[in-house]
């Protein structure tokens, strides 16, 4: 025997018999948690793509040769376009090397900025999705005791379609908090982690490229003007740096 009475109660019925207030707040939830979705999906891309080139800032820092293109090559070719100035007479050298680090970090900031849209929507969605499912719930709930004081009937056949409705907004709002909230957590730590590792990427590299003369400082040259090429640059990474910075 149906205790229900025969009634639907599948999620599509649900939606259905549900008045135009819970139906409301049920397709604002479905749009959050679409919208969740592709924000997750877009986010675990840009993850990628900063590891990869946190990964070549590392590569860099460890004595590779410096990549071509990319975030990772624009903060190499900050920081060499200021070890190409030179330090002035009257930096120390800790300053130099802030000054060139302050120019490799710039690319990341900028990275970094770049994938951050999105991240407070999925903030939001997390924190405000399950009271605005509880808030179609309990105008549900309100709805079913009215259907009740009209009808006389307390019977389950006639209260638990106007509960399950009400109590389907609250799931829905929960099924977008919840990867929601997961994901932003996650992906916070995530770029938290690779801004780490590259500022210390950068910080190695800043660090080398200080306590090697300017080529042109040693050619003799003012600060400002024109490297004279790889050759008089030094060898190694910092002769690849040189290059770069041309």
């Amino acid at each position: 025997m149906n205790p229900t009475g025969g009634h639907d109660l599948s999620p599509l019925a649900l939606f259905l018999q549900a008045d135009v207030v819970v139906k409301a707040v049920m397709v604002l939830l479905a749009l959050a948690s679409v919208a969740c979705w592709g924000i997750i999906i877009e986010k675990i891309a840009a993850a990628r793509r900063l590891r990869a080139e946190a990964r070549r800032l590392a590569e860099a820092a460890a004595g590779g040769t410096p990549p071509a293109e990319g975030m990772a090559a624009e903060a190499i070719r900050a920081g060499a376009r200021e070890w190409h100035e030179g330090r002035d007479p009257s930096e120390s050298r800790g300053e130099y090397r802030q000054r060139i680090e302050a120019a490799m970090r710039a690319p990341l900031t900028a990275a970094l900025r770049a994938a951050e849209p999105g991240l407070p929507l999925l903030a939001t969605i997390g924190a405000v999705g399950p009271f605005v499912g509880l808030f179609g719930t309990v105008w549900g709930i309100m709805n079913s005791f009215s259907g009740i004081a009209a009808s006389g009937d307390t019977s389950l056949a006639v209260v638990a379609p106007g509960i399950a409705e009400a109590l389907f907004a609250t799931a829905i709002g929960l099924a977008a908090a919840i990867p929601a909230v997961m994901a932003y957590n996650r992906f916070v730590v995530t770029f938290a982690r690779i801004r780490q590792g590259a500022v210390a990427s950068i910080a190695a590299l800043a660090a080398g490229m200080a306590r090697r003369p300017a080529p042109a400082r040693e050619a003799g040259f003012p600060a400002g003007a024109p490297a004279i090429g790889p050759e008089s640059a030094g060898r190694g990474r910092h002769g690849a740096l040189a290059q770069a910075a041309e």
